[in-house]
């Protein structure tokens, strides 16, 4: 249940439209909803501001449709869904309103929110080879209501490509830097923006990349300040926490 799918119950009781019997029943059906293999948790988005989320990798198609039409039964308009395969996505799209985005591996199951905030989530890539990471996190922030820019390609390798988007970069509300091989974006990022920098290690990379692990390192280990650091790959743990920031 999201705040303002609560927020309209009570409308609606407040000026007559729902009765109190029928706005109490809506409530007892929550805080979740057993499915046997998933207990739906419909009142996620009254904690924590954000509706649940469906983590697709490891789930049948059979699965992750059921969860969402709960959820878009549960007045949830719009079901993100992370790590999802084209086959899943294809099965989903035979019963339930889905967008996929095969890049991401992004499913959007009900409808893509318009951004809610005038400011924006920077998501810059090293390569692009680093684009289903950055993607990930682009599609999650767009679907939590973050108006996104995006800046693929930049890494530092031709720092002139980075420094052309340097408006960009010094206007955004917060940015994300996703790179794998060094994982040096996150630094000479950090070190033109005001404002805080969320960095993603990537997988990306030979042998002594370590599958990530080595941009991991050094990101943690930046010389900037104001970055912090997600995961390996972790796009959505990204886009996630920069949308809490732009909404700030």
């Amino acid at each position: 249940m999201e705040q303002k799918y609560l927020r309209k119950l009570l409308e609606d009781v407040a000026e007559g439209r729902l009765d109190v019997d029928s706005a109490v029943l809506k409530l007892k059906l929550q805080p979740f909803e057993d499915l046997g293999f998933a207990k739906i948790d419909h009142h996620r988005g009254i904690r924590q501001g954000e509706a649940e989320v469906i983590y697709g990798a490891g789930k049948t198609p059979e699965q992750i449709a059921k969860i969402a039409e709960r959820l878009l039964a549960g007045g949830q308009e719009t079901v993100l869904i992370t790590r999802m395969t084209p086959q899943a996505a294809d099965y989903v799209k035979k019963t339930l309103p889905l967008t996929y985005y095969e890049t991401g591996k992004i499913g959007i199951a009900g409808k893509m929110p318009e951004p809610d905030t005038s400011s924006a989530v920077v998501v810059a890539s090293g390569g692009t080879s680093d684009m289903p990471v950055a993607e990930e996190a682009a599609l999650t922030a767009q679907a939590l209501g973050s108006r996104v820019i995006r800046l693929y390609d930049v890494g530092v390798a031709g720092i002139h490509r980075l420094l052309s988007h340097a408006e960009e970069i010094m206007n955004a509300k917060v940015i994300i830097a996703v790179a794998g091989m060094e994982g040096a974006l996150a630094s000479v990022i950090g070190g033109l923006a005001d404002c805080p920098v969320i960095a993603v290690p990537t997988s990306v990379g030979y042998g002594a990349s370590f599958g990530g692990l080595s941009a991991l390192l050094s990101m943690l280990n930046s010389c900037a300040s104001g970055v912090s650091v997600v995961n390996i790959d972790n796009g959505f743990g990204a886009g996630y926490l920069a949308n809490m920031i732009n909404h700030i």
